[in-house]
């Protein structure tokens, strides 16, 4: 089986605010179009136009309806490999295929050594391996590794591809092992989530959760520079995480 680092010098990964997630694809579409034609190249689809159209995809963008009547709310949640710091999918590789990068955290798949047993698939719990029927391989998020490093790009273009084309500004990327990062203060400011914590896995990706729905005395409250109740924002978005838990378990 594959062993993990132990440690690695960076912790890169996402975060990303399901407040301001507009479930609009184009992370998806765009994590497809480049990931095509790079390292795991390509993403085939099978049947495309016909009635049972399917296909590898890196990023997949759910959408939930969270709460009832007047409170309710539709809640986008796009899903990807996390690259978790201790990564079921990798120490159940029987051939090395997938592993983790000791100078950056980023979980690969090396196709040329992959035997499309499946193994890593059922071990992930966050269903974020793709399997390719036309090549016969697993394939996943790679943050864009080949992107990211790449220096013929220019600097506000060497980030992941879902990251540059997201219209909102949802997500967001840098290193989670640096507190002093822009991911690790917003991520610490808003209440970063791990998602399914009892796993072990420790994913490196953080969620935002919704914010509130201000109701016309949060919103006086907030014209005349009063603070929300940070207590009832924690306690919504531990439900909130709760509920995704219970449906990522299905």
């Amino acid at each position: 089986m594959t062993t993990l680092p132990r440690s690695t010098a960076r912790k890169l990964g996402l975060v990303i605010d399901l407040d301001t997630c507009v479930g609009c694809q184009a992370c998806a579409t765009s994590c497809k179009e480049w990931n095509t034609g790079g390292y795991s190249a390509p993403l085939t689809d099978q049947d495309p136009y016909g009635a049972d159209p399917h296909g590898a995809w890196l990023n997949r963008v759910h959408a939930y309806e969270v709460g009832e009547g007047a409170q309710s709310r539709t809640v986008h949640f796009p899903r990807s490999c996390l690259h978790c710091e201790t990564p079921a999918c990798v120490t159940v590789c029987p051939t090395g295929a997938s592993y983790k990068r000791a100078e950056d955290g980023i979980v690969l798949v090396n196709p040329d050594t992959c035997i499309g047993c499946k193994l890593c698939s059922w071990a992930c719990p966050y269903g974020a391996r793709e399997y390719d029927y036309a090549d016969g391989v697993m394939k996943k998020c790679t943050l864009c590794v080949d992107r990211i490093y790449n220096e013929t790009f220019a600097p506000e273009d060497r980030i992941p591809v879902c990251v540059r084309a997201c219209p909102t500004g949802a997500r967001h990327f840098g290193d989670l092992g640096d507190p002093a990062s822009a991911v690790s203060q917003l991520a610490a400011e808003r209440g970063g989530f791990d998602l399914l914590p009892e796993t072990g896995c420790k994913p490196v990706n953080k969620y935002l959760p919704p914010r509130p729905r201000r109701d016309a005395t949060a919103a006086s409250a907030a014209a005349t520079g009063v603070s929300a109740n940070s207590g009832d924002e924690a306690s919504a978005s531990a439900r909130f995480f709760a509920w995704a838990d219970k449906v990522l378990s299905r």
